[in-house]
C-alpha cells in the first residue's frame, strides 16, 4: 500500500531501520514483488519472548491495510536452542523489507532476558522475585521490554515449581505481573534524610500503616545492630511476619562483623561443604566474600533468629544474576526475596536476534550455511 499512514509510521520506521533495507523496497517496487518468509533466530537457547515484536508487527500491518503470515514455532516462555526460529513470518516482500530491524529489535534482548530470569527463579525456586530493572533501563521502551521479559522467564519457572517473579518495583510496568502497582519502601536517600535506620522506618509506618515494611540496614554499616533495633521498635510487625530487613551491602567492604575468618566460620557452621565446591575466585566472593555474600545472609539470620525475630524476613539485592543466585542455591541462604535487574543481558552481543528470508514466492532458498533454517516438510507451529 503506497503512501503514508495517517499516524506517520512509514515515515518512523524508514528513520530507524537500516538504509539497504530501504533500498531494497525501493528496488523491488521497481523489479516487481515477491512473496517472502522470514525465519527470525537467535544464535544461543533463549526462552521465546516475541510478543512485543509480534504486536508491533500486527500495529504496522493494520496502519497499512495489509496481512502478514504469522506461523509462531516456539511459543511464549517455551525454551529455544540456538538457532532454531522462533517464528516464520511471511508476506509482501515491499512491504516486510524494511521492517527487519525493528523486529530483530524487539525481539532478541526480550528472549535473553527472559532466559536469564527463568534461571535464577529455577535455580532458587523457593525464593520470590522482585524486578528491579527500571533504574539500568535506557529508557521507558526499554523497561517495558525488560519487565515483559522477566514475566515470561517467571511464568515458564513457574511452570517447573518455582515461586518466580512476585512484582517488581515500578507502575508503569507492574501489569506484566498481574499487579496494579509496583512494590517496594525506602531507598538509601531515606535513611540520610531521617539520620538513622530506625527512624527512616518510623516515617515510612507512619505514611503507609498499612504496608507491610522492608527497612534497608546496610547505610550505617551496622546491618546486625540497626536490623534487631527495627525489629525491637517494631515487635508486633517481627511477630507477625510484616517486617523484613534489606541487605543491600556494598563490595566494598563486608557486613557488620564480618571478615574473611569469621565468613568462613558461619559457612562452616550453615553450610558445611560448600566452600570446598567453588569453582572460580568470583564464586569464592559471593561465598565469604565482601557484599552480600552467602556468609553475610546466614549472619543475619542466625542474629535474627537468635534474638528472638524468626519470623523477620530477608530481602538480598546487589548482583543477584543467574550466577550469584546459583551459589547462593548452593550455600542454601535463607532468602525469602531476591530484588534484582540483572536479569538484564550481560553479554549485549548474544541479544542480536537474526532473520533471513528461507522462501521466495513459495520456493525454499536461504543463503548457504543458513539451510538449518529451512522448514522441514511443512513444518508448523510446535509451541
Amino acid at each position: 500500500m503506497d503512501g503514508a499512514p495517517p499516524d506517520g509510521l512509514d515515515a518512523d520506521v524508514a528513520a530507524r531501520t537500516d538504509v539497504y533495507f530501504n533500498r531494497t523496497r525501493e528496488v523491488v517496487r521497481r523489479f516487481g514483488d515477491k512473496r517472502v518468509t522470514y525465519a527470525v533466530f537467535l544464535r544461543r537457547p533463549v526462552i521465546s519472548a516475541p510478543r512485543l515484536m509480534l504486536e508491533w508487527l500486527a500495529h504496522v500491518a493494520a496502519a497499512r491495510g495489509i496481512a502478514f503470515d504469522i506461523d509462531v514455532v516456539h511459543a511464549e516462555g517455551n525454551w529455544t536452542g540456538a538457532g532454531e526460529p522462533i517464528v516464520y513470518i511471511g508476506g509482501s516482500f515491499i512491504e516486510l523489507a524494511p521492517l527487519e530491524t525493528i523486529l530483530l529489535q524487539k525481539l532478541g534482548p526480550a528472549c535473553v532476558a527472559a532466559h536469564n530470569a527463568y534461571q535464577m527463579a529455577l535455580v532458587l525456586p523457593n525464593v520470590g522475585f522482585l524486578a528491579m530493572d527500571a533504574r539500568h533501563c535506557a529508557g521507558a521502551e526499554m523497561q517495558d521490554m525488560m519487565a515483559y521479559a522477566a514475566s515470561v522467564g517467571s511464568e515458564a519457572a513457574k511452570r517447573e515449581g518455582a515461586i518466580g517473579f512476585i512484582g517488581n518495583a515500578t507502575d508503569g510496568t507492574a501489569h506484566w505481573f498481574g499487579a496494579s502497582a509496583g512494590r517496594g519502601t525506602m531507598p538509601h536517600a531515606l535513611i540520610g534524610y531521617a539520620g538513622s535506620t530506625v527512624r527512616a522506618a518510623e516515617m515510612f509506618h507512619e505514611t503507609f500503616p498499612n504496608e507491610g515494611l522492608t527497612v534497608l540496614v546496610d547505610y550505617f554499616g551496622r546491618e546486625i545492630t540497626d536490623a534487631l533495633a527495627v525489629c525491637r521498635r517494631f515487635p508486633d510487625l517481627a511477630a507477625h511476619g510484616q517486617l523484613a530487613v534489606r541487605l543491600d551491602t556494598h563490595g566494598g567492604r563486608f557486613l557488620e562483623g564480618l571478615d574473611p575468618a569469621e565468613s568462613y566460620a558461619v559457612l562452616d557452621r550453615r553450610a558445611h561443604g560448600a566452600i570446598r565446591r567453588y569453582r572460580s575466585d568470583t564464586e569464592l566472593r559471593y561465598l565469604v566474600g565482601t557484599g552480600v555474600s552467602g556468609a553475610a545472609i546466614w549472619r543475619m539470620r542466625e542474629a535474627l533468629d537468635e534474638a528472638g525475630f524468626p519470623k523477620v524476613r530477608i530481602v538480598v539485592s546487589s548482583g543477584f544474576g543467574v550466577d550469584k543466585c546459583r551459589v547462593m542455591a548452593d550455600t542454601k541462604a535463607p532468602i525469602d526475596i531476591v530484588g534484582t535487574g540483572s536479569f538484564l543481558p550481560d553479554l549485549w552481543s548474544e541479544t542480536y536476534a537474526t532473520a533471513d528470508i528461507v522462501e521466495y514466492d513459495g520456493a525454499p532458498m536461504v543463503k548457504v550455511g543458513r539451510e538449518f533454517l529451512l522448514r522441514r516438510n511443512g513444518e508448523r507451529r510446535r509451541g
